[in-house]
């Protein structure tokens, strides 16, 4: 038995209706990721990390424990930005450097 030409001819119009479903499909896919690159080119770079930083200690009046470089991989969530000069002053009244990114070399204090 062979198809009629009107069985032939519905079974091609749902074969376009199913292909026409998959084409909107991936054309919503598109705009999707369309959308996440356009919102990706927006954002705004992190800002670059603080030359000096100075980490504070828990409890009272939170005195100053140590002195880093800005990108120092060991601070803690105690820092605080500071200025080459208040970094250097720390370092002279007492202040620990870290023992990691050596703030006193790169200030040009050594003990």
């Amino acid at each position: 038995m062979s198809d009629s030409p009107a069985t032939r001819l519905a079974q091609l119009r749902f074969l376009e209706r199913v292909q026409l479903q998959d084409l909107a499909r991936t054309r919503d896919w598109i705009a999707a990721e369309e959308k996440l690159l356009e919102v990706e080119a927006h954002r705004l770079p992190p800002p670059p990390p603080p030359d000096w930083l100075i980490e504070h200690g828990i409890g009272t009046g939170r005195p100053p424990v140590r002195v880093h470089v800005g990108g120092c991989w060991d601070t803690k969530s105690r820092c605080k930005p500071a200025t080459a000069d208040l970094a250097r002053r720390a370092l002279v009244e007492g202040v620990e450097a870290c023992t990691h990114c050596r703030p006193d070399t790169a200030l040009g204090v050594l003990d």
